[in-house]
């Protein structure tokens, strides 16, 4: 596999990006001083239990924290100086969809119940200053693009399977062309066949349009067979990022080693072990390296240095001691 940073540019560069969450036990940061580039084109893959910060880390990037959470610190550039975090409340608008754009994890809820397919699409661009004249047959094509029928435009939502749900919502997320696609574990609700076909809707999408995808998840099987580069989440910090191949075949954080010997194998035969001990408390975090109380490598200077960035190549990075 070729590397990515070397035959792409960087379409956006994430510098020390902090969300955290007021509570009444303290501050509890979600997203901790995490800095990662995204290259134009690519399909990046972002991995990690719950609660470690992958959502929020999108939500951050189309400003859609709310309180009691904030964005505390750090910067989203584009390669054409537009910083994500700066912008007016008008701007960040204007942006969404233009050029950064969002695929739901929970269609259903995504879109609204009482209006038309077609409608709810058509109320998108409207809403950016798209000419209402040409609004129908971009949606016909729009539709066609992700493999539905121009008729689906008059249905509404429950008219509708799972999969061809998701698959409206990715023709919303296209409808003006975006640079980035935000896709949060898409196809978390279908059954695997259809969660083929949705990723695989998606890759040509994105080749068609040459954007850069930002695919959220925990199947790491389905993050293989999509993603260029992966970056491992854990207690709100980037631990791990390298490409597809150097990380399923030399992981180097005991973290993603843990993750990748639970996927399942014809090749080998065992019996599956979880990862020891409970999930990272953000409001109590243990002091040096965060995975250190859960880690089997764990040594004496584990809980008391916090451990920084080892680089391993262009666009690849662990954080271990």
């Amino acid at each position: 596999m070729s590397d990515v940073s070397v035959t792409r540019d960087v379409l956006l560069d994430i510098q020390g990006l902090e969300v955290h969450f007021e509570t009444r036990r303290g501050i509890a940061r979600a997203v901790n001083d995490v800095d990662l580039q995204l290259y134009r084109g690519e399909r990046f893959g972002l991995v990690g239990e719950s609660g470690s910060g992958k959502t929020t880390m999108i939500l951050a990037l189309l400003r859609m924290i709310k309180t009691p959470g904030f964005i505390a610190g750090g910067r989203a550039v584009f390669d054409d100086g537009t910083d994500l975090l700066a912008l007016s409340a008008d701007e960040v608008r204007e942006n969404r969809l233009r050029r950064v754009a969002m695929v739901p994890q929970g269609a259903m809820n995504s879109l609204n119940p009482v209006m038309r397919i077609g409608e709810q699409i058509m109320l998108t661009m409207r809403e950016h200053g798209e000419e209402v004249d040409t609004l129908e047959a971009h949606v016909a094509q729009l539709l066609d693009q992700v493999g539905l029928r121009a008729e689906v435009a008059r249905l509404y939502p429950h008219e509708l399977s799972g999969g061809m749900k998701q698959r409206a919502c990715i023709a919303q997320a296209i409808s003006l062309g975006p640079r980035l696609i935000l896709a949060d574990e898409p196809t978390s609700a279908l059954d695997v066949v259809v969660q083929r076909q949705i990723m695989q809707t998606l890759r040509q999408l994105q080749l068609q349009l040459d954007a850069t995808v930002l695919l959220v998840g925990h199947d790491m099987g389905l993050m293989a067979q999509f993603a260029e580069r992966v970056g491992i989440m854990y207690g709100g910090k980037l631990v791990e990022v390298g490409t597809v191949a150097d990380v399923f075949r030399n992981p180097q954080h005991p973290y993603t080693q843990l993750l990748i010997s639970s996927i399942p194998s014809f090749e080998r035969r065992g019996t599956f072990k979880g990862i020891p001990g409970g999930g990272l408390s953000l409001l109590d975090p243990p002091s040096g390296c965060l995975f250190h109380p859960r880690c089997p490598q764990a040594m004496e200077r584990c809980s008391v240095d916090e451990p920084g960035f080892t680089h391993l190549g262009p666009g690849q990075h662990v954080s271990c001691l």
